[in-house]
């Protein structure tokens, strides 16, 4: 790829009111107008250029808006208050009563229960196939099929999508393909290759430091503003908006994310590295030894690295259990759930972020019950991190 999703936004120029470096936040929800003709041009989505309600748009909430398209690389983007209302808000608009999708069967816990057990309520059916089966997903379209999903690196497991042939098949059948990347913002840009919406959950490494939930759905200009109508908008109806104020704290952040990126890709690699050589099974794109490997590197922008999202399968939950502990104890980083975060975050993911799926269906999808998965943070003294890694898990057993 020869997209570069930093650049894009530092060629914006955003300024606030009164000619501020960083732009002013809009704390009102409802706006003035000059004329009442105007108002109501506004409400028939005639009037361009002008601000209603803040549960359609708000200046804050569009200037972060336009920053992350710019990022994404596509014409419009509009942002939630989660992660998962960006996700449930882009597939309710797709997929009415009597539709079908089709969903990677390896996904975040959360998406998995909505579509597992929330979406059937409305009559809309979901198939859910492993996404590194391509003859699975074609297999599985229906005529009433209307979207295709995935993750582009997947949660937990790390599995690679290759979104240039999903996208194929979407076009071939005439519906959309919508990919999460909330794993690899600015590392992989997938509406430019070939997906039709892109998601986020701006929690994680957009903003980076945990302290607000936030998401964001990029797409062209007409989902867009078809997902914001004033009658019909799923988005504009439901009111799953971001506050203004949280809007101005990320759109700053996200002008640091490339650093970031940059920095949890570096570490993630060299902790990767490291446990490989213990003889403990790693799963981390950046290695030559994973599966999707050279398709990883085909889809990366280049400078960023492989990412901050790395797992080790220790095959045992107790044993799992104990060296988070303990790697907490030291002080190499959390035992949280999320990610994104400038410490190191792990869980096991089979009793935490994927505790939604059943049993059986984590067995069939290959995730063990001693999968622990890390979100590496942005220590400077990667080697002490390593150490205090390699200590915990001599302590519990998993080394000698």
């Amino acid at each position: 790829m020869n997209f570069n999703p930093s650049g894009a936004i530092f060629d914006l120029k955003q300024f606030g009111e009164f000619g501020d470096v960083n732009p002013s936040i809009t704390d009102s929800s409802t706006f003035t107008f000059l004329q009442a003709k105007t108002m109501q041009d506004t409400f028939t989505g005639e009037q361009e250029g002008c601000f209603l309600y803040s549960r359609h748009w708000n200046p804050s909430n569009k200037y972060l808006s336009d920053a992350l398209a710019a990022m994404e690389g596509t014409p419009s983007a509009w942002v939630t208050a989660s992660g998962m209302a960006a996700i449930t808000n882009a597939i309710l608009h797709l997929c009415h009563a009597g539709d079908h999708l089709i969903s990677s069967v390896v996904t975040y816990g959360g998406t998995y229960a909505f579509l597992k057990n929330w979406l059937p309520r409305y009559g809309i059916e979901v198939t859910f196939v492993n996404p590194k089966d391509l003859d699975a997903i074609k297999k599985a379209l229906k005529p009433n099929t209307k979207l295709i999903y995935t993750e582009t690196v997947s949660n937990p497991l790390l599995q690679v999508s290759d979104i240039p042939k999903m996208a194929e098949m979407a076009n071939n059948a005439g519906i959309k393909l919508l990919v999460d990347n909330t794993f690899t913002p600015m590392l992989i840009s997938p509406y430019k290759l070939g997906a039709h919406i892109v998601v986020y959950s701006m929690t994680k490494f957009i903003n980076g430091k945990n302290d607000c939930v936030a998401g964001a759905i990029c797409a062209d200009e007409a989902f867009i503003n078809d997902l914001i109508d004033v009658n019909t908008g799923t988005a504009m109806l439901l009111g799953p908006v971001l506050d203004p104020l949280r809007s101005n704290n990320i759109l700053k952040n996200l002008h640091t994310l490339h650093v970031r990126m940059n920095w949890h890709s570096k570490n993630a690699l060299y902790l990767s590295e490291k446990l490989l050589e213990t003889g403990v099974k790693v799963i981390y794109p950046g290695l030559p030894s994973h599966p999707d490997y050279e398709l990883y590197k085909s889809f990366l922008n280049q400078g960023l690295g492989f990412g901050g999202m790395m797992a080790i399968d220790l095959m045992d939950a107790t044993l799992a259990w104990k060296t988070m502990e303990a790697m907490q104890n030291r002080g190499v980083g959390y035992l949280a759930v999320s990610l994104g975060y400038f410490r190191t975050l792990f869980s096991n993911s089979g009793k935490s972020t994927s505790s939604e799926i059943p049993i059986e269906t984590q067995r069939e999808m290959g995730l063990s019950e001693g999968l622990i998965r890390f979100s590496v943070g942005l220590d400077f003294d990667i080697e002490h991190t390593w150490k205090m890694i390699k200590e915990s898990m001599i302590e519990s057993g998993v080394l000698k």
